[in-house]
């Protein structure tokens, strides 16, 4: 008996062979989802767009402008005589000044950040526990924050005044000076460290709080377990609790950093009578460029460097501490 394999040979040969699959072809419902995403935003958008024109408005409209001064050739009288091409920004550099203001601005904001954010932990943690009158010191936390910052400023420039300043009398009385007529904000490093002073006092509010709600987003179930596993307070706090504020300390000390780099109101009451560039930063030197020199060419190049000193701040920070990354990433 013989086997036919015929047919099943031709059947073989003439069977067409299956299509290549595309693997670049997109999946089933993918246009669909596109369209919704679209369509989604558009619907957003009358939301939205007052938002967007407001930062436009505000935000990159004084940019533009600010980068376009910052190359053109602006008398005093404000009359624009053309392009400077670079000029303005070599005239930046060439401030014998700048060396100073720049190790000031590094201080300014390397103490007041660092200080904001240690004052404000300890206050965080304090105000997390359970004591009679919590709410009453929560409260008064909050008063630096909602006073204005020029009057708080103000009240302490004036108390400091020599012979009628409150604080200067106090200081006579029980015996830190000789006598009331001291000028704290005569002397550009003590109108300084007084800047700085008022500076910490005026960021703790926002500072604390941002920590404090992230000491009470802590799970409870972790540091029971901590204890229960016979860790001690201080290890407990510094092995569990403390890693899980890191999002919050991160996000409070970029703030800080952003609103104490740009900051003029302390700098501009505390110093600003001060002759020089001694009590300066690069900020203040803006401002004194403006209204002493009638710069604004040269104060529109420094705002550029100013701004782009953040940025790579920003940068930095971000990339080393990581603040959106999380513990348990």
């Amino acid at each position: 008996m013989t086997t036919d394999t015929t047919g099943t040979q031709a059947g073989a040969t003439t069977a067409s062979p299956a299509p290549p699959s595309d693997h670049h072809a997109a999946p089933p419902g993918a246009d669909d989802r596109s369209r919704r995403t679209w369509r989604g935003t558009l619907s957003a958008l009358p939301w939205i767009g007052p938002s967007i024109a407001l930062i436009a408005l505000i935000v990159l409209f004084p940019a533009g402008v600010m980068i376009f001064n910052s190359t053109r050739d602006i008398s005093q009288s404000g009359v624009d005589r053309g392009s400077a091409g670079l000029e303005n920004y070599a005239d930046v550099f060439a401030i014998d000044a700048l060396p100073r203001v720049l190790l000031n601005t590094v201080v300014w904001v390397v103490v007041v950040v660092g200080l904001t954010v240690v004052i404000s932990l300890a206050l965080a943690n304090f105000l997390d526990k359970q004591f009679p009158g919590r709410q009453l010191v929560r409260l008064a936390v909050i008063v630096p924050w909602a006073a204005s910052v020029v009057m708080t400023t103000t009240v302490v420039y004036y108390g400091l005044q020599p012979n009628y300043g409150i604080f200067n009398q106090f200081l006579a009385d029980i015996g830190i000076l000789e006598v009331a007529d001291y000028g704290f904000t005569k002397n550009a490093t003590s109108a300084f460290l007084v800047a700085i002073v008022v500076a910490v006092f005026v960021s703790l509010p926002f500072t604390t709080y941002t920590i404090l709600a992230g000491l009470q987003a802590v799970p409870h179930e972790v540091v029971e377990a901590a204890r229960m596993d016979g860790a001690s307070r201080s290890r407990t706090y510094f092995s569990v609790i403390l890693p899980q504020l890191k999002p919050a300390l991160s996000v409070a000390a970029l703030i800080n950093i952003i609103n104490v780099f740009n900051s003029l109101p302390i700098l501009r009451i505390m110093t600003g009578s001060i002759p020089g560039y001694d009590a300066d930063t690069t900020t203040t030197l803006i401002f004194k460029l403006i209204q002493s020199d009638r710069r604004v060419d040269l104060a529109s190049a420094l705002s550029v460097v100013n701004f782009a000193i953040v940025i790579l701040v920003i940068v930095a920070y971000m990339r080393i501490v990581k603040p959106m990354k999380g513990v348990d990433e």
